[in-house]
């Protein structure tokens, strides 16, 4: 029987489709290819995600790499902007809300930078969790099992017990590796879906 539900942040919680977001302030591949390469998926996004960079420092090392490409105006306007993709998912939340009343207790696991991960604590659905591992502490992102670890002995998880939802299939299949029940989540129907599957039945005209 699955007592705990661990959830991934950005592409779940909380909005975050960085090729969308591109997609909509360019217009042209070419450049968004580039400029993905430079911020989102960079060695450095990766550092920032694991707390091995400050923004600060993060930033500067982007933009050296983005002038060196002839492309500074642009990454710039993507750092100064990006943070306006994080919106949060209120649909999700009302299936937490829900899950909640029905006794699961919830937990976070996420890449995520400080700055982030300080300003999600911010946010109403926060007190929805009774804790959770963010990659900027751990000092490691996912998919490493030792992120994982973490979570589970922190907080006395067992892994038959416990769902993990991440919009990344490779870090499900991490999960899945350590014997924990992953949710690739690709959407709120399908992964109200998923959830009955696991026979946690919530239906849809119960939330909306």
């Amino acid at each position: 029987m699955y007592k705990n539900i661990v959830f991934d942040l950005g592409g779940v919680v909380v909005d975050f489709a960085p090729h969308d977001f591109l997609l909509d302030r360019f217009y042209d591949e070419a450049i968004e290819t580039k400029v993905y390469d430079i911020t989102f998926g960079s060695v450095e996004w990766r550092q920032l995600d694991a707390g091995e960079l400050d923004r600060e420092a993060g930033n500067a090392a982007m933009l050296q790499k983005a002038a060196e490409a002839g492309c500074t105006f642009e990454v710039q306007s993507v750092l100064d902007d990006w943070y306006r993709m994080l919106k949060t998912r209120r649909r999700t939340v009302d299936v937490m809300k829900r899950l909640k009343k029905m006794g699961f207790s919830l937990y976070y696991l996420s890449n995520i930078p400080w700055d982030v991960y300080e300003e999600m604590q911010q946010r109403d659905f926060w007190p929805l969790f009774e804790g959770g591992v963010a990659s900027c502490e751990a000092g490691t992102n996912k998919p490493d099992p030792r992120i994982f670890q973490l979570l589970i002995e922190r907080y006395g998880l067992v892994c038959s017990e416990t769902i993990f939802v991440d919009d990344n299939k490779l870090n499900t299949t991490a999960a899945y590796d350590l014997g924990i029940t992953g949710i690739h989540y690709k959407g709120g129907a399908s992964f109200l879906r998923a959830l009955n599957a696991c026979g946690i039945p919530i239906k849809e005209h119960l939330l909306w």
